[in-house]
């Protein structure tokens, strides 16, 4: 059987640096932080108060006043990105088989703060019984957002959530290129989700002593391969890629960002937190990734990072990319965007792989932002290139987005620029 050949057709994004792909893409080449003090809740017990918030947003833009009552925000968000991927595609649902257009969204958490502000309610009048909302469900369950895009555009083909903590959304992707590629769909809607600003999601986070508390300094507060670095910054946000197999691609005249060359799953096995030291799950990420692909270490030219901007996490993966690119780690780029956009968790590998793409297409590498001369960490070899503080001009041929979640999940997507 002929290997299908899966494509990048269409983007979508609302992001901390901007609701639409052009806009973010935009900032993210200039270094734009999207980190601030947070406006969802008062924040004066909490250990941090920033966050990398969406901001401007306007749900009822894209979606029908009514759904906006019955869904949490992360399906706002959710759907707005699928809205804009869909028509940045060019796709018409009128002429082709809906039956073989499916919809995989990864989310992590899910309506976190539609349960939070459910369950503060039904605290406050325990007295009167438990009443609650009819929509706390369809707000709460992750797989909402794949729903309600299936049911807008009446799509019928595969339709599910992936939950993999920070990996959830890479793994929607590569679940997606899976089902197209064994010929189970022609077009998948892929993406990611996550809208965990709340003060169960902060709360929790800084209770696990993994948000960076750099509280008066919001903006320079992710700082991956810093030595100053003291944890990641929470983000929300959304993001789509439509995938489609090449062949339907090109016969409806659609244009490509770029091809997904091949991909990579494993676990560290290690810890429910922290990543293997060493980056030994990581590192065979990679090279899974490539070897499906019948790539090379010596075929990449830029790595969008998970780099999180958390001690050990950095740390790890830093050591995983020299230890599998020998010498061509000095050759290759590598950028964590995350210093820009924070990170959103469950929806992190989606606006990760959207950035990839447009690097691959324009020749562009995002920068790290917020190092400074002097804060260098002695446990990364700062011989590789990590792209700080300003974006650079390459020709991008193959990258790979990776991204890591907790309970040692890795994901690694290689993209490569589109040959006929």
């Amino acid at each position: 059987m002929k290997q299908r050949r899966v494509v990048v057709t269409g983007l979508g994004a609302v992001s901390p640096i901007g609701n639409d792909v052009p806009t973010m893409w935009e900032n993210a080449i200039n270094g734009v932080s999207g980190a601030g003090p947070i406006t969802r809740f008062d924040t004066y017990l909490f250990k941090t108060t920033f966050a990398c918030e969406v901001k401007d947003f306007d749900p009822t833009a894209s979606m029908d006043r009514r759904d906006v009552r019955k869904l949490d925000v992360d399906t706002h968000y959710g759907f707005a990105s699928a809205v804009e991927a869909i028509n940045d595609s060019g796709l018409d649902f009128e002429k082709v088989d809906t039956m073989r257009v499916g919809v995989i969204y990864g989310e992590g958490i899910g309506g976190l703060s539609a349960l939070e502000d459910e369950m503060r309610a039904y605290a406050l009048n325990q007295e009167s019984g438990p009443r609650f909302s009819p929509f706390l469900m369809t707000k709460m369950i992750s797989d909402m957002t794949a729903g309600i895009i299936s049911i807008r555009y009446g799509l019928k083909g595969p339709n599910y959530v992936t939950t993999s903590a920070c990996a959830s959304s890479s793994n929607a992707i590569i679940d997606a290129y899976d089902q197209i590629r064994l010929g189970r769909a022609d077009v998948i809607i892929a993406g990611g989700a996550e809208a965990a600003i709340c003060q169960t999601g902060v709360g929790a986070f800084n209770a696990m002593h993994a948000l960076s508390v750099r509280n008066d300094d919001p903006k320079g507060a992710s700082r991956p391969f810093s030595k100053s670095r003291d944890g990641f910054v929470m983000a929300e946000g959304a993001a789509t890629l439509i995938l489609e197999e090449y062949e339907h691609a090109v016969a409806r005249g659609a244009k490509i960002y770029a091809e997904i060359a091949g991909t990579g799953l494993t676990a560290d096995a290690y810890h429910i937190t922290a990543p293997h030291p060493e980056g030994e799950g990581a590192c065979r990420v990679m090279k899974a990734a490539l070897d499906e692909a019948g790539l090379s270490i010596n075929d990449v030219d830029y790595i969008n990072v998970h780099g999180t901007s958390t001690y050990a996490g950095d740390i790890a993966e830093a050591k995983a990319i020299a230890t599998l690119f020998g010498d061509h780690a000095y050759k290759l780029n590598i950028s964590s965007t995350k210093s820009m956009t924070g990170h959103l968790l469950g929806a992190a590998g989606a606006i990760e792989a959207v950035l990839t793409v447009l690097a691959v297409r324009d020749g562009i590498i995002p920068p790290t932002i917020n190092h400074e001369e002097g804060d260098e960490d002695p446990e990364i070899d700062y011989r590789m290139n990590f792209t700080f503080n300003k974006a650079q001009k390459r020709e991008v041929k193959v990258a790979l987005s990776n991204t890591f979640g907790f309970g040692g999940h890795n994901a690694s997507i290689a993209f490569k620029k589109i040959e006929g």
